[in-house]
């Protein structure tokens, strides 16, 4: 990735996305007592593309999505990310991969007692060591981005709740990561704050190389921005394709019944 301060994310235009694969999950499995939630599951995300993860509630779906964030452990497997391997590996080097990947989550997460801007350029500072002035001066930029210049000052509570997930996205924006992880991030919004959401996100997926692996059940917005679309049940990946193929002609009888529920 550039480490240039001055622009907020990679711009390439008019170059092909994608320079190989920069995720893999190999044999991955994860339990929760006696509940199998990601069962010897293998798949690989090549770099610059955008994957989109459907399926029912309870399919494995946000926890493979926490695994790659490192807020759970996987039982069984390896996950590598850009050639280095995340699970297993010694504690440093999860630090260092971890930095790599950033995630929007459905609840925002923000800091409640710091200022937008402070939200965004923290960890960019104490993380990254970049310098105060480098740091506000990106997250400026992500601010306009996502269309919050005038909120720089505010604190999460005096703003909506589609305003604090774009402030969310212009933070994990800031510490330049390699992936980014979407969970579900309209759930928690009410239904006329969601499109605000969405357009900046795909916003960023038609502007930039940045890799996305996304949750979602708003099937637009995944037919939208998606390379490749995953249908999971039960922790296994029962269906793989473009999202004309999967939304317009699914061969699975799981997935035609899925996407017949929410579409």
């Amino acid at each position: 990735m550039s480490t240039d301060t001055h622009a907020p994310f990679d711009k390439k235009p008019g170059s092909p996305r994608g320079t190989g694969e920069l995720i893999r999950l190999e044999q991955v499995t994860k339990r929760f007592g006696n509940h199998t939630v990601l069962d010897h599951l293998d798949f690989s995300v090549d770099a610059g593309k955008h994957v989109t993860l459907i399926g029912p509630s309870g399919s494995g779906k946000t926890t493979i999505l926490r695994l790659l964030m490192t807020l759970l452990k996987p039982d069984e497997g390896t996950i590598t990310v850009d050639g280095e391997q995340l699970f297993p590996a010694p504690e440093k080097q999860v630090r260092e991969v971890r930095k790599k990947i950033g995630m929007v989550f459905q609840q925002f997460n923000l800091f409640p007692n710091m200022t937008v801007l402070r939200n965004i350029t923290e960890a960019p500072v104490t993380v990254l060591g970049m310098s105060r002035d480098a740091a506000e001066e990106r997250a400026r930029e992500l601010l306009e981005m996502v269309g919050l210049t005038d909120h720089v000052d505010k604190h999460p509570a005096q703003l909506s709740g589609g305003q604090q997930q774009r402030v969310a996205i212009a933070r994990a924006l800031a510490m330049r990561p390699q992936v980014l992880l979407l969970d579900e991030v309209t759930s928690a919004l009410d239904p006329e704050l969601v499109a605000g959401v969405l357009d900046v996100l795909r916003d960023i997926a038609r502007s930039t190389d940045i890799t996305m692996l996304c949750v979602t059940h708003e099937m637009n917005f995944a037919r939208d921005i998606s390379d490749q679309v995953l249908m999971f049940d039960q922790g296994r990946i029962i269906e793989a394709g473009a999202p004309e193929k999967i939304f317009s002609e699914p061969e699975h009888d799981r997935t035609r019944e899925f996407l017949s529920a929410v579409l």
